[in-house]
């Protein structure tokens, strides 16, 4: 599941806009305030850069709403972080793997195409960190059990199978290339907020983990998970799987609110506490990037800037 493992748009710039982004294969997406920009590594090791201007959708008034704008951005990590790992695939294939992967014949397929993987994605996260954690607490627990107690084991065993997940992919030696990646589009947005010049010597010396990363803000969401659902109590089984579907946009939303607010205040030391946790589990979706891969989100984030700038 690439959304659930990518970084959600994050970093502030010095003219206080978030800009972030996410790995893909052989390469960085950066976002900005009305571009998109995608670096990859091409197999000759070139590097080759797409960007694209972003829809309405993406950057109206409802991106800046409070609540709204936690479920826009949800969508928007899907879309466009589907969108592009798509061009990253094309672009790291060698020339004998284009020739033997079908040509999509026009636009109106890769969108559809893109949209089939978003639902795809879409219904594994939910049956795998939402109806499955319920189904085997309603497993393990007895059925007089209160509420408050079958909520808090569920969301015990969502954290569990959420660390398990993220553990396991962390093993699969395909994704240790995208784990750097992610590093490397941390240390980038980490050396730009603080101003540095963005070169490689000055930018492997950050951190390669950062407060708005999506792992943090997952793990916020297993929390909130419990609170959101306590208040559901302990219905019907029918009731309880259609709260676990419709309440997730509910939950993302709060929970971007609040993973927002933590990366404004991080250096409260209350705060820091409070985001160790999601600080910690960064370690099993980020890896020390190598300098050809600082090179690739370097060239993705000069690119963005350079287009919200002109």
């Amino acid at each position: 599941m690439r959304d659930f493992r990518s970084c959600f748009f994050k970093g502030m710039s010095k003219d206080n806009y978030h800009y972030g982004g996410q790995a893909v294969l052989e390469g960085v997406m950066m976002r900005g305030r009305q571009h998109m920009v995608t670096c990859v590594r091409r197999p000759d090791g070139g590097l080759e850069l797409n960007s694209q201007t972003l829809s309405g959708f993406f950057t109206g008034k409802y991106r800046k709403m409070p609540i709204v704008r936690g479920i826009i951005v949800l969508i928007e990590s899907m879309v466009l972080g589907m969108r592009s790992l798509m061009f990253s695939a094309n672009v790291a294939m060698t020339e004998e793997e284009k020739k033997a992967e079908p040509a999509k014949s026009d636009s109106g397929s890769s969108s559809a195409y893109l949209w089939l993987m978003v639902g795809v994605a879409l219904v594994f996260a939910m049956a795998l960190f939402f109806l499955a954690p319920l189904f085997l607490t309603r497993l393990i627990m007895n059925s007089n059990d209160s509420a408050i107690l079958f909520n808090l084991v569920e969301g015990l065993v969502r954290l569990v199978i959420f660390i398990g997940y993220l553990r396991l992919i962390s093993l699969l030696p395909d994704l240790k290339r995208v784990f750097a990646y992610h590093g490397a589009e941390h240390k980038t947005i980490n050396a730009y907020e603080a101003g540095v010049p963005l070169e490689v010597a000055n930018t492997r010396n950050y951190p390669k983990a950062h407060t708005r990363c999506g792992t943090s803000f997952l793990f916020v969401v297993v929390v909130i998970a419990i609170l959101v659902f306590a208040l559901v109590g302990k219905p019907s089984v029918g009731l309880m799987v259609l709260s676990r579907i419709l309440l997730v946009p509910v939950i993302a939303a709060i929970s971007y609110e609040i993973t927002t607010f933590g990366a404004r205040h991080h250096k409260s030391a209350p705060v820091r506490w409070i985001l160790v946790p999601g600080l910690w589990l960064q370690s099993l979706t980020t890896r020390e990037p190598d300098d050809s891969q600082l090179e690739v989100a370097i060239a993705a984030l000069k690119k963005v800037v350079e287009l919200e700038e002109t």
